[in-house]
C-alpha cells in the first residue's frame, strides 16, 4: 500500500532531528491522546518511561516540544495534547500502518460485491459509506463525480414569480434541491409539461447521456413543447449537473450520529456542530475529490491543515476510485475527531476503495 500523504512536507524539517528521549515523550503525549483524548502530564509520563527520567527533566523536554509547534498545554498547569502539526509529524514519521486482518478484508469484499449484484452502482457506493462508518464508528463519506448519477425524477415547484425550486431525485435515492430562475411567462402549466418531458425522456440517463439525447431530440422537442417549456427543460438539465451553482459531484455521507458519540465538553459539542455545517457546505466535498486527485494512494489532512474543515478541527482519511480507464472518478472515506486510529482506518479506507474500484472496472 503507498505511504499515506498530507499536506506538510517533513523531509527537510528540523522536527526530524528530534533526540531520541524527546521521541519518546513526543509519542507517549500522542499515544495517550490518541487512546483517551486527554492531556498527559510530566509525572504520568515518568511512570510510563523505560528509562528513569525526573518530572522536571520532562518538563524540560516538553517545553521543547511546545516550542517547535509539536504540543500544547489546553489549560493552565496541565499535561500536553499534540497540536495538529503534532499529529501530522507523527503520522508521517512514527506511524505504524496495522495489517488490515483476512476476515475484514473479506467481509468489505463480500459485502461490496453483494452490493453490486444487487444494486446499481450508485447504491453500492451509499453502501460503501455506510460500511465504513460502521466498520470505524465516524462518518463515513463518499464523493462521487456528477457523471456518475442518473436521474429517476425531477419536479419543479414554484417559489414566487421568477423563481422555482428544481427537485431532483437520483436512482440512488439521493435527493436535490436547487433554486433556478424562470423564464419570463412561465405558467404552472409550463412548470408541470417540462416536469413530465424531463422524466419520460431521460429518465435513468447520466448527465453525459441526457445532454447528448436532449441535443438528438431537440427539433422534434420543439414540437412537442412551446418555447417556454423547452427553455425549463433545458435549465431543468443544467441544474441537475450542477453548472448553476459550478458544483460537478455529489457527497454521501454515512453515519452523522457516530460523530455525536463520547462528547464530554461542551466545545466538543460545539466542534460537531461547526462540523455538520461543514458537511453542509457540498461544494467542499467537491474540492475534497480534486485534493485526492492530486496525491497518490490514500490522503490525510488532519484538522487545521484542511482548509475544508479548519473550523472543526476534524481528520479525513480518503482514497480514490478508478474507472477501467484508471481515471479517478471518485473517492471514499471517513470522517472524525483527530483522535482517530490512523493505523487501523488507513489500510481500511485504502483497501475499500481498492473494492470499489474492481467492481467499476
Amino acid at each position: 500500500m503507498n505511504k499515506p500523504t498530507g499536506n506538510l512536507p517533513f523531509s527537510e524539517s528540523p522536527l526530524q532531528e528530534l533526540d531520541q528521549r524527546s521521541r519518546e515523550i513526543f509519542r507517549h503525549i500522542v499515544d495517550s491522546y490518541l487512546d483517551t483524548g486527554d492531556p498527559l502530564g510530566s509525572r504520568s509520563i515518568s511512570k510510563q518511561l523505560a528509562v528513569n527520567l525526573s518530572p522536571a527533566t520532562i518538563r524540560n523536554v516538553m517545553s521543547d516540544l511546545e516550542s517547535l509547534g509539536l504540543i500544547y498545554a489546553p489549560h493552565t498547569s496541565a499535561g500536553r495534547m499534540p497540536t495538529d502539526l503534532g499529529l501530522r509529524f507523527f503520522v508521517d514519521s512514527f506511524m505504524e500502518l496495522g495489517n488490515l486482518g483476512k476476515s475484514e478484508r473479506q467481509s468489505i469484499e463480500a459485502q461490496m460485491k453483494a452490493a453490486s449484484s444487487e444494486m446499481t452502482f450508485d447504491n453500492v457506493l451509499s453502501e460503501a459509506s455506510q460500511l465504513l462508518s460502521g466498520l470505524s464508528r465516524t462518518a463515513g463519506l463518499v464523493v462521487t463525480g456528477k457523471a456518475d448519477l442518473r436521474l429517476k425524477h425531477i419536479e419543479f415547484i414554484r417559489l414566487e414569480p421568477t423563481k422555482a425550486l428544481a427537485v431532483i431525485v437520483g436512482e440512488n435515492g439521493s435527493v436535490e434541491n436547487r433554486i433556478l430562475t424562470l423564464p419570463v411567462g412561465t405558467t404552472a402549466s409550463t412548470l408541470i409539461e417540462a416536469a413530465n418531458f424531463i422524466n419520460a425522456k431521460i429518465a435513468g440517463q447520466t448527465i453525459a447521456e441526457a445532454n447528448k439525447l436532449i441535443g438528438q431530440m431537440h427539433n422534434s422537442a420543439r414540437m412537442e413543447l412551446d418555447e417556454l417549456s423547452q427553455k425549463l427543460v433545458n435549465a431543468g438539465i443544467a441544474t441537475w449537473a450542477g453548472t448553476t451553482e459550478g458544483q460537478p459531484g455529489q457527497l454521501i455521507i454515512s453515519g452523522h450520529a457516530n460523530l455525536l458519540e463520547d462528547l464530554e465538553a461542551s466545545d466538543d459539542l460545539d466542534r460537531v456542530r461547526q462540523l455538520f455545517g461543514e458537511l453542509e457546505a457540498k461544494e467542499n466535498f467537491m474540492k475534497l475529490l480534486e485534493l485526492t486527485e492530486a496525491g497518490d494512494g490514500v490522503r490525510i489532512f488532519i484538522g487545521s491543515e484542511s482548509k475544508l474543515f479548519s473550523m472543526s478541527g476534524s481528520s479525513v482519511i480518503v482514497a480514490p476510485y478508478k474507472d477501467k480507464e484508471q481515471k479517478v472518478v471518485g473517492a471514499l472515506g471517513i470522517i472524525g475527531p483527530t483522535r482517530l486510529n490512523y493505523s487501523r482506518l488507513v489500510p481500511m479506507v485504502d483497501y475499500t476503495a481498492k473494492v470499489i474500484s474492481r467492481i467499476l472496472q
